[in-house]
């Protein structure tokens, strides 16, 4: 079994990365929580100049670039820059955060796991990997299948890799774990959040805060061969470089 990496997905602190001196700040905390390694999501639309800040950010600090989310758009529409960003970063995950709206119904879904399975297929070419992130909304079902069932289903196993986020599979009422083994040799990247209740609400929470069941999670990735676990709370209670800190004590208290 392969042991995942841990990565500070950082969508976690996007109101942090505003201007190029908060990029740098902020990966500089980064490192010094404990982190080696960070998924780039939340800074914006991606162009020269901001690529160039993020990479410049990330080898001064000693911070490995493992994953990114991008716009859809960008992926239609600027697939030679999205190549050469990700190759500027020796970043090999190119990752899509949630499908456009007007694919989220049963016909889209098809047509939305064809179309991405053709971009994903000119990343290939490029040794790059599209990996697509999951809400809740594709656990909507259809004549009987989720929105998550057909795109397993329809899409091609080669070219179309998923990103799981175990808070987003729960909140759909489905199971993390089996749906880590149902993507077995179609996930490299998984998003690590955690599901609690506070004061009466469902909330995110730091992970080993909540209720998810870690070590079967943890056992999971291993056993499918997960290579980075990005640890993600869009919502924190507290400061959320404090919830990435607390999340990666746990997770090293249970030997990642």
């Amino acid at each position: 079994m392969s042991q995942p990496k841990i990565a500070a997905q950082l969508y976690t602190l996007r109101d942090f990365l505003k201007t190029p001196e908060q990029i740098q700040e902020t990966f500089k905390k980064v490192k010094q929580i404990g982190y080696s390694a960070v998924q780039v999501s939340g800074v914006g639309v991606i162009d020269q100049e901001k690529a160039k800040v993020i990479k410049d950010a990330a080898k001064e600090n000693q911070l490995n670039i493992c994953a990114t989310h991008i716009s859809y758009e960008q992926l239609q529409n600027q697939m030679d820059w999205v190549i050469d960003f990700h190759n500027m970063w020796d970043c090999t995950y190119v990752g899509l955060g949630a499908m456009p709206e007007q694919y989220r119904n049963e016909e889209g879904y098809h047509f939305f796991a064809k179309e991405a399975s053709k971009i994903g297929k000119i990343l290939k070419e490029h040794d790059l990997s599209f990996i697509y992130h999951n809400h809740a909304f594709e656990f909507e079902k259809y004549n009987g299948k989720t929105g998550m069932d057909i795109l397993l289903k329809e899409s091609d196993p080669a070219t179309f890799h998923f990103e799981l986020d175990t808070y987003w599979v729960q909140a759909g009422g489905a199971d993390p774990v089996e749906w880590i083994n149902k993507v077995k040799g179609r996930m490299s990247v998984v998003h690590f959040k955690d599901m609690g209740i506070h004061e009466g609400k469902q909330v995110m929470m730091e992970i080993g805060q909540g209720n998810l069941n870690w070590r079967k999670i943890i056992q999971a990735c291993q056993e499918i061969g997960v290579e980075w676990a990005a640890v993600e709370q869009d919502i924190c209670l507290r400061s959320p470089f404090k919830s990435l800190e607390m999340s990666l004590s746990y997770l090293k208290e249970l030997g990642l």
